[in-house]
């Protein structure tokens, strides 16, 4: 499995430092987009390092990119969170595009303007259930209208374009879903709701009523419901993992600092918080291993073209659980390293401060809610004949 390249990865971690983490407080503070972030992601291509060098993209692959959504992660959770959500809907149009002229000729425009993809999947009235759609597709010629009304759109007014869900028409069932891209100029934005949230506030997810028009070759030709399951679900709750697991990281690394300085104090008894580092450590390391199993076998199944493997229950269930179970261990995580750090951990302004790591780290399980998604793994469950 690739690793990162040392350059790039370098490169990632000074965009963090200079970048991400001069402006991460202020993001939090005013709960705006995170600009300065996202432009020099941009300028270091990053927005289309998953799309295919054949494209002119970087071609790197998803561990590649978890490992970028981690390295963010330590810098500024919201920064890493809309890199990640941007990626899950470039891996959508690079996996089931099907050498539509249209999709290739977007993803080589992608490469050019590095131009930044937001996804509308939730929608008012189905509960968080991305498998139903009231919306349709209303087919007019050779183009089609549509309008939707989403409780969040992530970074909505900042980005250039937007992916969303819809029934195929307006007389399929909800679960017979399209997933369409709208392109800036040919969609608006009705603001009806505003975030103003306890953590990741640089995203931004306000709530729209989006209307758009475009022509129908904008539709990917392949149902929204193997798009799910093939890339979205794995994708998301794997980048998704990986940033949560960069922002527990950063989190253990100021409990380090933190316990350095007090040994320094008193050096003939090691300080008892140093206990609890060790304990702390182990938790993020069982996360860490967790992220690396499922990214394996899911990058594995990719390179191999296996894509039975999606439509048996065994692979999903076990993505699930990697989303519940890293969404549970950030929140320990950070609890723990705040309990070593004490109230300088508790402080929003100390340098060990942890304030926005512990608001972020508890909307990692609302992401998705956990519940809707164990009792989506107990139905599977039942039906699974084999583990």
């Amino acid at each position: 499995m690739h690793h990162l390249s040392e350059a790039l990865r370098e490169q990632a971690h000074r965009i963090g430092r200079e970048v991400l983490a001069v402006h991460a407080d202020d993001v939090d503070q005013h709960s705006r987009f995170p600009k300065e972030s996202m432009d020099a992601l941009r300028e270091a291509s990053l927005l289309s390092a998953y799309v295919p060098e054949a494209f002119g993209g970087m071609g790197l692959n998803l561990p590649q990119i978890a490992e970028i959504c981690e390295i963010l992660g330590h810098y500024c959770g919201s920064t890493a969170m809309i890199f990640a959500m941007h990626q899950i809907q470039v891996a959508c149009i690079a996996h089931h595009h099907r050498q539509q002229p249209f999709f290739t000729g977007y993803l080589r425009r992608l490469v050019e303007e590095q131009r930044l993809i937001a996804s509308a999947t939730t929608e008012i009235g189905v509960g968080g259930d991305l498998r139903s759609s009231i919306c349709a597709v209303e087919q007019d010629g050779d183009g089609f209208r549509i309008t939707k009304k989403a409780p969040v759109i992530s970074y909505g007014e900042d980005a250039d374009d937007l992916i969303l869900t819809a029934r195929r028409d307006p007389d399929a069932p909800k679960s017979d879903q399209v997933h369409v891209l709208l392109l800036e100029g040919q969609y608006q934005l009705e603001q009806i709701a505003t975030w103003d949230a306890l953590g990741f506030r640089g995203t931004r997810s306000d709530g729209y009523v989006v209307t758009g028009e475009a022509p129908a070759e904008q539709i990917l030709p392949v149902p929204f419901a193997d798009i799910l399951s093939q890339t979205m679900h794995p994708y998301a709750h794997i980048t998704w993992s990986s940033l949560w697991s960069g922002i527990a990281a950063d989190a253990v690394d100021k409990a380090r600092r933190f316990v350095k300085k007090e040994a320094k104090r008193n050096l003939d008894m090691p300080p008892i918080s140093a206990i609890r580092l060790g304990e702390v450590d182990s938790v993020l390391q069982t996360m860490r291993s967790n992220i690396q199993q499922a990214m394996q076998e899911y990058q594995g199944l990719l390179d191999r073209d296996d894509f039975n493997a999606f439509t048996q229950f065994g692979f999903g269930i076990r993505i699930n659980n990697l989303k519940i179970a890293s969404s549970e261990l950030i929140v320990d995580v950070v609890g723990k390293a705040m309990l070593i750090c004490g109230i300088q951990g508790y402080l929003n302004h100390s340098e060990y401060s942890l304030a926005r790591h512990i608001r972020d780290a508890y909307g990692a399980a609302l992401m998705v809610n956990n519940d809707r998604i164990m009792l989506h793994n107990s139905t599977l469950l039942l039906m699974h004949k084999d583990r």
